[in-house]
């Protein structure tokens, strides 16, 4: 005989969610899912950055000394714009907040003050951005790329950086774009350097108060500075071409790793937030028109911002792993 089957009611107590799992809507925790498969490719590429840093301690770049440029203002201000970028980023993240508590209360036109403030701030950080990556394309004192792919800066003896532009004495010779039929067969330039090789050797044998300095760092986390005999030497029988901002191959302030990784994980986070924008603006345009107000919620509101304030974490990690460490 079959034994009855008694429903103690253990399948309740085992999920109490029903078709809201923690209180959350279906929309809210999809946002959740995504958030989660975004922060583990986020942290895929944070991981690769630190493992090749580990790799290249001995030649990698000083961020303080990479980062210097504020605009309209000339000068050296180690990390002050990219500090004034988060504080911006962070900024939007507290309006974004504001934006969804008013909306819980049902207050529209609060929503759309918040969140007006909110997509300002996430467009000030993209052009932040755009000029950063400008500034760090174009490049500023230039230097010169060794056979061997080290790459040479130039100093006084005080201690100050000097442009190649600056010291390069003119060689008067026709100058044509290297193409890989006639230069160096993997290489072909896209447009000729401010200075040639030819004009900078000329310039700084001529300058007894240059030395040159190399990418890789002593015991001190100091880039290694030559003597003039040795910059001397290097020069003459080492040098191989001139290297001006960084590019995918290229990179006047160090190691090309450096650069691979400052426009891929700079430039997929600025993707992220510009994406924010978008999305920020199209809610913010829905608000205005009443949408949530009819629908009697602004969960849509607190979804997107739950997107915001992850993009607002990651730059956080991204600025100290980066910019700090």
């Amino acid at each position: 005989m079959e034994a009855a089957v008694v429903n103690t009611g253990t399948e309740g107590k085992t999920w109490g969610g029903g078709n809201r799992p923690l209180k959350a809507s279906y929309g809210k925790m999809m946002m959740w899912f995504f958030i989660v498969s975004d922060a583990l490719t986020f942290s895929g590429f944070i991981a690769s950055y630190g493992f090749s840093r580990f790799k290249f301690i001995d030649a990698w770049p000083i961020a303080d000394e990479v980062f210097t440029h504020i605009p309209f203002v000339h000068g050296n201000y180690p990390m002050y714009y990219v500090a004034f970028m988060t504080f911006i980023l962070i900024f939007s993240s507290v309006t974004m907040v504001l934006a969804v508590d008013a909306g819980h209360h049902m207050k529209k036109n609060k929503v759309i003050l918040y969140m007006f403030l909110t997509i300002i701030g996430g467009l000030i950080f993209v052009g932040s951005q755009a000029w950063e990556w400008k500034t760090f394309i174009k490049g500023n004192y230039g230097a010169v790329e060794t056979k061997g792919g080290q790459i040479i800066q130039f100093f006084n003896k005080d201690g100050e950086r000097v442009a190649l532009k600056d010291f390069a004495l003119p060689v008067h010779t026709e100058r044509t774009t290297q193409q890989k039929n006639t230069g160096i067969w993997y290489q072909k330039e896209k447009s000729l350097p401010t200075v040639s090789l030819s004009e900078i050797k000329k310039g700084f044998l001529a300058n007894d108060n240059l030395v040159a300095r190399t990418q890789y760092l002593d015991e001190d986390g100091k880039p290694i500075v030559l003597s003039r005999q040795e910059s001397v030497a290097l020069m003459n029988n080492d040098a191989k071409g001139v290297v001006e901002g960084a590019n995918l191959i290229h990179n006047e302030y160090g190691h090309p790793l450096f650069a691979d990784f400052f426009f891929f994980i700079t430039g997929f986070h600025g993707f992220h937030v510009f994406s924010g924008v978008v999305i920020n603006i199209i809610i913010f345009i829905n608000v205005i028109l009443g949408t949530y107000e009819r629908r009697k919620s602004y969960e849509m509101v607190e979804k997107v911002g739950l997107y915001w304030h992850f993009v607002d974490l990651v730059w956080v990690f991204v600025f100290t792993v980066f910019y700090l460490v």
